[in-house]
């Protein structure tokens, strides 16, 4: 019997950890749902976000996606990140993480007939079955027609497109 407990709690937290992932690609259909969500700020500059859950790089990807599509919508070339915020845990894909921890004690006791003194050391072992938390990534972006700039965040819009966008299809 004790043989198989380790395994059951490791697949109810698998199965637990699974209930919430990264949904389809798409616009946010509830306030606190996931999906993108974009603001014009100037006729050239826009701010893009997307709500996620899990592990902050393909939430971020799915960002860059939008920025992309949006720009090429809006009838540009390329796009820059001039700024950029994540909310949300380097942890934050969730799933089963071990855990150790050590610790050591020690205690007197002196009492009417007399006392002891003790002491120990302790390790201890657990795992972690969290599920993926949320995470969002937000770009302001400005876009721009014809070659794309020299700089580390000016992307091609075309490109992004074509790389990322096959984590769209159905």
């Amino acid at each position: 019997m004790k043989r198989l407990t380790l395994p059951l709690i490791a697949a109810a937290g698998l199965a637990l950890s699974a209930c919430a992932s990264l949904a389809p690609y798409g616009p946010q259909s509830s306030p606190n749902g996931q999906g993108y969500v974009e603001q014009r700020i100037e006729s050239n500059r826009f701010r893009v976000t997307y709500n996620g859950v899990g592990a902050p790089g393909p939430v971020a990807d799915l960002a860059l996606l939008r920025a992309a599509e949006l720009t090429l919508s809006q009838g540009y070339d390329w796009f820059e990140v001039t700024q950029r915020w994540t909310d949300g845990r380097l942890d934050s894909a969730g799933g089963v993480r071990p855990s150790v921890s050590i610790g050591a004690g020690s205690s007197n006791y002196r009492g009417r007939y007399g006392g002891y003194r003790s002491s120990g050391v302790g390790v201890g072992v657990g795992l972690n079955f969290s599920g993926p938390s949320p995470t969002s990534t937000s770009f302001e972006v400005v876009m721009g027609n014809g070659q794309t700039p020299d700089r580390p965040n000016a992307y091609n819009a075309a490109s992004v497109r074509d790389s990322l966008g096959w984590r769209t299809a159905p």
